[in-house]
């Protein structure tokens, strides 16, 4: 990724009577790095020393947050990894924002320092999906595809009572794409009524709705991405069917073999209201079931609101209605596609 956004250090020690300790040597903090990327991955390490060149001994110096914005992560508490001075690593959010730290000692006078994130203004691919965004790690990316093809394929069980907002195919790709952002903890699953939750890791990156986007997640204009489309309505919480295709994921193969756990199936039937439809791909089911399975919301049918379906690859290939079968012969199968998040560097 380009480096588009910087993080800055503010250096400002204390010497107030609140930081006076025993004896009268200070703590001195400093870093290599003068900038980098906020994306929420960068490690920052800040360096810890005395001024009067005293030996630091692990456990006689610690760190504790003042102020923060930002979601920045503490890695971990103070170390000092062999030939290398004690240190405090960091990882900046990707939202812009400020952390105070306070380096302390028990026969030190304490340092203050002040890191300021800036917005990661790039766009890489140049497909409209912010930088800041993207799932770059690996880890991250099989996280998202775990819990977007779990919370999808729950909502076609039966006794499963769905969101309301879940009315359509577009609504269930928008629930399940947000909700695979979100920290899955005993709240969340009390909130969404999902019962036990599996072990399984969520993406480290960020979480929902905490990036400069906030809630509005779906890009619904086209173009590149600028900072200015933070405010000016290019993204919304809402997008339908047409512009999570066309402005939030992009085209891989018409040949569904190639598909992945977690990418879009989309289907042009020309004719109708609403002629673009979508199916999540789940491959192996999470619930025990054999075969590659899609999950899809049929949408209304005049009085009838439609339900969620979980059909088998195989049945669909053998669709009767030759319309709906993902092959290559079909023009009104679009192709398979995926999350503008989930690209990976060629």
């Amino acid at each position: 990724m380009r480096n588009a956004g910087v993080v800055v250090f503010i250096l400002v020690l204390c010497f107030g009577a609140g930081c006076r300790p025993r004896e009268g040597s200070q703590l001195v903090v400093d870093s290599p790095l003068r900038s980098v990327i906020a994306d929420g991955e960068s490690r920052v390490f800040l360096r810890i020393s005395a001024k009067d060149g005293r030996t630091l001994k692990l456990g006689d110096i610690y760190a504790r947050v003042l102020e923060q914005d930002g979601h920045w992560r503490i890695v971990g508490a103070v170390s000092r990894h062999p030939g290398e001075p004690m240190a405090l690593e960091f990882v900046p959010g990707v939202n812009p924002g400020l952390l105070t730290i306070e380096i302390r000692g028990t026969t030190f006078r304490s340092s203050r320092v002040t890191l300021k994130s800036l917005l990661m203004k790039g766009d890489f691919y140049r497909d409209g999906t912010p930088d800041f965004l993207r799932l770059t790690a690996p880890q991250d990316r099989s996280a998202f595809r775990y819990w977007f093809t779990l919370l999808a394929e729950r909502q076609a069980l039966s006794g499963v009572k769905l969101p309301p907002e879940i009315n359509d195919c577009a609504a269930l790709l928008r629930y399940s794409y947000r909700e695979s952002m979100r920290k899955h903890d005993s709240t969340w699953a009390s909130d969404s009524n999902f019962g036990a939750l599996p072990v399984a890791s969520d993406i480290v990156k960020y979480s929902y709705p905490y990036t400069p986007l906030g809630p509005k997640l779906f890009r619904v204009k086209q173009g590149v991405f600028l900072p200015a489309d933070l405010v000016d309505g290019t993204f919304s919480e809402f997008a339908d069917a047409k512009s999570l295709i066309v402005e939030n994921a992009h085209f891989l193969t018409r040949d569904v073999r190639l598909a992945q756990p977690g990418d879009l199936l989309f289907f042009r039937q020309f004719g109708q209201s609403s002629p673009f439809h979508s199916m999540i791909f789940v491959g192996r089911s999470h619930f025990g079931a054999g075969n590659e399975w899609l999950v899809y919301h049929t949408g209304p049918d005049g009085k009838w609101p439609g339900e969620i379906r979980r059909v088998s690859l195989s049945s669909l290939l053998a669709h009767p209605n030759a319309r709906w079968r993902p092959v290559i012969s079909n023009p009104n199968f679009l192709g398979v596609f995926r999350w503008n998040i989930l690209r990976e560097a060629k």
